[in-house]
C-alpha cells in the first residue's frame, strides 16, 4: 500500500468523492470484506459490495485474498493508498494553467503553480514506479515569523538574489545528457486557528497606506 496515490481521471475522482466511498476508503486502510465493512459503517452488505466494485474499477481498492465461506467466496479488499490526491488533470480544460499569466505576487498564480506541481510529481511517481527506479526529489517545508512586512519583503528580495546566483552557478542548459528540473518556492501566511484574519487585515491596511511591498 502506498502512502499517497494520485487520482488523475474525472471518473476516478467522481468515484472517490462520495461520502460513503470516502468512508470505505478510510476503513480499508486495513483489509476487510463487504461483510465486515457493512458492520463497521452501518450499511447493508449489498450496498457496500456495489461501492467496492466501483472503487475497484478505478483502481482505488485492490483484492488482497479470496476466502471460501460455505458456498460463497468472500473477497477481502484493501485501499491502494492511505490517502489520495486529485490531480488537476482530472478537471480537463478547466484545470489551472500557470502559463496563462505569470505574477509572482499573485496568490492565484501560486495556486496554479501548486496545482501543476501536484500533477507533475504524480506523473513522475507513476513513471518511476513503472520503471522500478527511485525518483530524486527534495522538499523544504518551513515556517517563519517576520517581525514586519518590511522584513518579509527583505527576505523575499534576498532569497530571489540567492536563487538567481545558484541558478547561474549550476544551470547548464546545453549540457549533453543533462536532466531538466523544475524549482518551485512558495511563501504565504500560515493558516492558524486564530489570528490569521487579523494578520490579513493588518496587511490590507498597510497596503492601502503604501507600507506593504
Amino acid at each position: 500500500m502506498r502512502d499517497i496515490a494520485l487520482i488523475d481521471t474525472a471518473d476516478a475522482a467522481e468515484a472517490s468523492l462520495g461520502p460513503i466511498r470516502s468512508r470505505l476508503l478510510a476503513a480499508l486502510g486495513e483489509p476487510g470484506s463487504a461483510t465486515s465493512l457493512a458492520a463497521r459503517v452501518g450499511l447493508p452488505r449489498q450496498k457496500v459490495n456495489y461501492h467496492l466494485r466501483e472503487l475497484e474499477k478505478h483502481g482505488l481498492v485492490e483484492l488482497v485474498e479470496e476466502r471460501r465461506k460455505g458456498n460463497m467466496t468472500e473477497r477481502v479488499m484493501r485501499a491502494t493508498a492511505l490517502s489520495y490526491v486529485i490531480s488537476p488533470s482530472a478537471l480537463g480544460a478547466v484545470a489551472p494553467d500557470p502559463s496563462r499569466g505569470v505574477d509572482q505576487r499573485s496568490a492565484f498564480w501560486m495556486l496554479a503553480v501548486a496545482a501543476r506541481l501536484v500533477q507533475d510529481v504524480g506523473t513522475l511517481i507513476a513513471r518511476a514506479n513503472q520503471a522500478r527506479k527511485p525518483l530524486a526529489t527534495f522538499t523544504i517545508d518551513s515556517e517563519l515569523l517576520f517581525a514586519s512586512a518590511a522584513d518579509r519583503a527583505g527576505f523575499v528580495e534576498e532569497l530571489g538574489i540567492a536563487i538567481a546566483r545558484l541558478a547561474d552557478q549550476y544551470d547548464s542548459p546545453h549540457a549533453e545528457g543533462g536532466r531538466a528540473h523544475r524549482l518551485v518556492l512558495a511563501l504565504h501566511p500560515s493558516i492558524t486557528p486564530e489570528g490569521t484574519a487579523r494578520h490579513l487585515r493588518g496587511d490590507a491596511e498597510k497596503a492601502t497606506k503604501g507600507e506593504l511591498r
